[in-house]
């Protein structure tokens, strides 16, 4: 049982299916697309080779795969992305939880800060009568998602 990295989604396949727009020369091993961390447009870039991903606005938000991608957008840890993409063959034997390396507590305080200003940010939204769309709403969903775990590991 465990991880088989060449189970992973190809890499345009995948972005393309969170909704990511990859733009750029059709020969460029980097696409641009907008950070769905941050919602800055055209800010993140995209390996299309390896799924290799950064943020160039400085929001932090960056990755070496789509497995890493899949875990930050939506607040998943190692075993569960993989199994929610299909590069964890389980062979039905019981196995010893590895215990996750948690952020350092510098880190944890970094994303804490963001994912709450992102949540009052919506928070006052709705106060205001504004609607949130469904990217809006999925969106601070994972930024609960975030803030719970790291509650969890840090309580």
């Amino acid at each position: 049982m465990g991880f088989e990295r060449d189970k992973l989604p190809d890499v345009l396949t995948y972005f393309e299916g969170q909704g990511l727009t990859l733009s750029g020369p059709r020969s460029a091993k980097w696409k641009t697309a907008a950070c769905a961390f941050h919602t800055g447009s055209d800010s993140m870039r995209v390996n299309t080779t390896t799924g290799a991903w950064v943020c160039m606005a400085g929001c932090g938000a960056r990755g070496g795969d789509v497995l890493a991608y899949h875990q930050a957008a939506h607040g998943l840890g190692f075993i569960e992305a993989a199994k929610a993409l299909g590069a964890w063959i389980d062979d039905g034997k019981p196995h010893a939880p590895q215990r996750p390396t948690p952020l350092s507590p510098r880190a944890a305080l970094q994303v804490l800060g963001f994912e709450a200003t992102l949540t009052a940010i919506a928070a006052g939204n709705l106060a205001r009568g504004v609607a949130l769309s469904d990217v809006d709403l999925q969106r601070l969903l994972v930024a609960v998602s975030r803030i719970t775990r790291l509650a969890e590991v840090y309580s």
